[in-house]
């Protein structure tokens, strides 16, 4: 029922911009392999997804449309966000735009959490300037640049999975939007918080980091292991 429900709220944005793509296969089949397939359940994949969408995908290159205001506390939105919330944690990531979960929708949430801080080296955690960031969500955002100052640092995506590249991003930035409950609110935010903010809002206007990156330093982040292990090694979609 719940995808049915986000299936309707996709139809009333449809002039907003969201595309759809349908694909057919068109090959004959045998009478043994129609019966087959009338009887097997068939599996079905609609947005919002589990996964990230990877590069290639029309909605990461699309401009997300506005969630109506009247729709912006409704259920629909409420699945769509916890749906974002839950691929966010499942990939341990800190920001999550909801083209990448197939929903062409101005909305993003954002979280860096305690735990996070030990993956990193002490010196790297303080280099990119990163804190913590309580799950901050923010529907129809708007960011305004509040520092000009710029950083240039590793950054990377989920949806051009295993790799990465050095990207410059303004050093503060104020985040104005609506959260679940209809209520503005605004964040200012600095250091990597900030890029967060910056690589999401992008993900909104069809835009991905390898348009702003120094192509000289776009690297697989598994190289050295794709040579250790002589190439035997797989970047995986899902967790």
């Amino acid at each position: 029922m719940q995808l049915q429900i986000v299936r309707l709220l996709t139809w009333k944005i449809a002039n907003h911009g969201k595309r759809f793509i349908t694909t057919s296969n068109r090959k004959e089949k045998t009478f043994r392999k129609l019966y087959q397939e009338f009887w097997s359940p068939k599996s079905i994949h609609n947005p919002p997804y589990e996964h990230f969408t990877q590069i290639g995908d029309p909605v990461l290159r699309t401009k997300a449309a506005e969630v109506p205001g009247d729709l912006i506390n409704s259920k629909e939105v409420e699945h769509i966000v916890e749906k974002m919330i839950k691929v966010l944690r499942k990939f341990d990531c800190v920001g999550v735009a909801a083209p990448q979960i197939g929903i062409s929708l101005r909305i993003i949430v954002m979280e860096f959490r305690e735990g996070l801080i030990d993956i990193l080296p002490k010196p790297v955690y303080e280099a990119r300037k990163m804190s913590t960031l309580p799950l901050t969500v923010v529907i129809n955002p708007t960011l305004t640049v509040t520092n000009y100052e710029k950083h240039k640092h590793p950054e990377g995506c989920m949806s051009v999975r295993g790799y990465s590249a050095e990207v410059e991003r303004f050093h503060s930035v104020m985040l104005k939007g609506k959260n679940l409950s209809g209520v503005e609110n605004k964040v200012e935010l600095s250091g990597w918080n900030a890029r967060i903010a910056q690589h999401e809002m992008d993900h909104l206007d069809g835009k991905l980091y390898i348009d702003r990156m120094d192509s000289s330093t776009f690297i697989c982040t598994c190289w050295e292991t794709v040579n250790a292990k002589s190439g035997r090694v797989e970047i995986p979609f899902y967790k």
